[in-house]
């Protein structure tokens, strides 16, 4: 599944039998090695233990949420990237759970289909990150007018103020500032920064666009520009032009 030969390992958690073995076999079926969790501490005792390369994590569990899991996995350090399952398919789960830094999302009742597809993108982006340079290599600190984002130290600074922002914020900004000036397409985001060879559902793309206004925004004027009905694009801001939202 990974453009490596190694076979990608993924935990599952759900409290649900019936779930937990529809995707072990699915995923296994697809090449992947499977282990299981039903609860929320089951699923952290594991994931310190074994290093998975993924974690399916549902988000209703019995002992703690499956946003608790992921708070407390990444605030001891741990990076694997997590998708998370969600019987409510609103937007403020949505943008719960890729806040505390989960990388994607899958409401219940879901294909299978789906749901391979989404491990695939989340493997294949995790694949290339630790193949290539583990930044991009972009030979030096990206600046656009006063953002400058150093892939080496893996810092963002505005007007001179430290931003901090996770992984997948990281990414995007990124891959905007190397294209600068122009308009992106969502299909373009959502291929180049999560990997996705599908433009399907382009909520995530949203999402994302409005966490990094929301931390770039109040150091200076906006330089995120929506072009409607196609993308984005970041532009340096004209002068004179006054901080605030975009």
């Amino acid at each position: 599944m990974t453009e490596s030969d190694r076979i990608p390992q993924v935990l599952v958690v759900d409290d649900e039998p019936n779930v937990r073995e529809l995707v072990q076999v699915a995923l296994k079926f697809h090449g992947c090695s499977v282990t299981a969790a039903a609860s929320g501490k089951d699923a952290i005792r594991q994931a310190e233990a074994s290093k998975p390369d993924l974690i399916v994590l549902d988000v209703m569990l019995p002992d703690m949420d499956g946003f608790e899991v992921c708070r407390r996995l990444r605030a001891a350090g741990n990076e694997v990237p997590v998708i998370f399952l969600t019987a409510r398919d609103t937007s403020s789960d949505t943008v719960t759970g890729l806040a505390i830094g989960g990388d994607d999302y899958v409401t219940k009742p879901f294909s299978v289909e789906a749901l391979v597809a989404r491990v695939r993108a989340v493997l294949r982006r995790a694949a290339r990150g630790s193949s290539d340079d583990p930044h991009g290599g972009a030979g030096g600190p990206l600046r656009v007018a006063d953002i400058e984002l150093d892939e080496d130290r893996w810092t963002v600074h505005r007007a001179g103020v430290q931003v901090e922002l996770s992984r997948t914020e990281f990414r995007l900004l990124a891959y905007l500032m190397r294209h600068h000036g122009r308009v992106l397409t969502r299909a373009q985001l959502l291929e180049s920064v999560w990997g996705w060879d599908y433009s399907g559902e382009s909520q995530i793309v949203e999402t994302y666009v409005s966490y990094l206004r929301r931390k770039l925004d109040p150091l200076g004027p906006p330089v995120i520009h929506t072009q409607r009905g196609v993308g984005y694009s970041l532009r340096a801001p004209e002068r004179g032009t006054q901080a605030g939202p975009g």
